[in-house]
């Protein structure tokens, strides 16, 4: 029997295997990705079946709050395994699309993209521009307006299908309690797996390309919902300000009062005494700090490192191993068991200004001193002793740990 959608089955088996590696929790049918791989065939043509005959409607998304760095709750929406796999296919067919279209400093949730190639790019416009506006869109995923954006996905894509189920996921009702959901008439989840790939369309006729028509001279750089934009005098900022506003506001969008303003990018030859002298960007914050030449001279200029709030959300990740209770596991063991998550730390922090990171090292091969003491009776309050014994261990395997590679080793007394 023909399907009047054709959707090949090999396009669903490709978007099951990007959700497995996405990997995720269960949705509002509590079906992990394990359960579902225990009958894997027979769900994977059910996805397709339905798919191919107009006949597939979503199911709920099960709404989670997560608490946010800044405080406060961010709302999650997690759609069911079937639905991300669903959610999947339209993604491969839509984003190759898309991505021609995108601007090239919009760098969230892209292919070949990265938050550090955004922050070298914002890191270099901070040298060149005395001025910038760091704004933030209120609730954004919360209030994206369904008409602008499928009217804004009809100009690059006419595969029915695709337009089909898109206008379904933005319409799935919220399960916000057991029995109970909630009609959405905005927005699109954010956690779901179309959903990044809407944002940025939705953001490049609401934001980028308004920018190039209507701020001519003024370079951007976004990341999903948060960006910056440099201007070369505080007037200018002033404007642009004031114009992004109204025109996030034409598009049923609001700037975040409290993470919307006004910045002075203030380094050594840049005078002048005011309120805003530092941001903070995708976790990086940027000041003047004392950064050596490459002729070993010092001075102060206007650079990126790891933020306060980083720093400290990785020092209690590492408290929270607590690592003197392991002593049932050797060095090898711990290193194998965290050293993944020093890594991602150390690949993303230390791309910039490294040394910013090393209060994390130094709590790391604190806590690891400790796990001496208490798997070696004969070095329990002993503390300089074991120091000394983990850093001969240290500089004989240097890359054991992360950190140990870039000469942070453990204290010798």
């Amino acid at each position: 029997m023909t399907k009047p959608y054709e959707i090949s089955k090999e396009l669903v088996r490709q978007a099951y295997r990007r959700v497995k590696a996405n990997k995720g929790t269960a949705g509002v049918d509590k079906e992990s990705l394990q359960a579902f791989e225990q009958n894997l065939e027979n769900n994977l043509y059910k996805i397709w079946n339905r798919l191919s005959s107009g006949s597939y409607f979503p199911p709920a998304v099960k709404r989670v709050e997560i608490p946010k760095k800044s405080g406060g709750k961010r709302q999650l929406g997690v759609p069911t395994v079937s639905d991300r796999v669903a959610q999947m296919v339209v993604k491969l067919k839509l984003e190759p699309l898309l991505e021609p279209v995108f601007h090239e400093d919009s760098y969230g949730y892209r292919p070949g993209k990265s938050a550090q190639e955004a922050i070298g790019v914002v890191r270099q416009r901070c040298w060149e521009y005395d001025w910038l506006v760091e704004y933030d869109i209120h609730k954004f995923f919360d209030t994206i307006s369904h008409e602008l954006l499928m009217r804004a996905l009809k100009k690059h894509c006419q595969i029915g299908w695709v337009l089909l189920y898109v206008q379904r996921w933005l319409e799935a009702p919220v399960a916000i309690r057991e029995g109970e959901e909630e009609e959405r008439r905005a927005g699109t989840p954010q956690g779901g797996v179309i959903s990044p790939l809407l944002a940025n369309l939705f953001l490049h006729y609401d934001f980028d390309r308004w920018v190039n028509e209507n701020l001519g001279g003024v370079p951007f750089c976004r990341y999903a919902d948060d960006g910056v934009l440099h201007c070369k005098t505080r007037a200018q900022a002033e404007l642009v300000l004031k114009k992004i506003r109204v025109r996030f506001e034409e598009c049923g969008l609001e700037l975040h009062p409290e993470k919307t303003r006004i910045v002075y990018c203030k380094d050594k030859k840049r005078r002048g005494n005011y309120p805003e002298i530092s941001f903070t960007y995708l976790s990086y914050t940027f000041r003047g700090r004392s950064v050596s030449s490459r002729y070993g001279q010092l001075f102060v200029g206007f650079v990126p490192a790891a933020s306060r709030e980083a720093v400290r959300e990785m020092k209690q990740t590492i408290r929270r191993w607590k690592l003197q209770l392991k002593n049932s596991e050797d060095l090898k063991e711990l290193s194998e068991k965290y050293n993944p998550v020093l890594r991602g730390w150390m690949n993303y922090f230390g791309k910039f200004h490294r040394s910013a990171l090393k209060p994390v090292w130094f709590q790391m091969n604190e806590h690891l001193v400790n796990w001496m003491m208490r798997k070696h009776k004969h070095l329990r309050r002993r503390k300089t002793k074991a120091g000394r014994l983990l850093r001969m261990m240290a500089e004989s395997n240097p890359g054991l740990f992360v950190h140990w590679k870039f000469g942070i080793l453990p204290m010798a007394g």
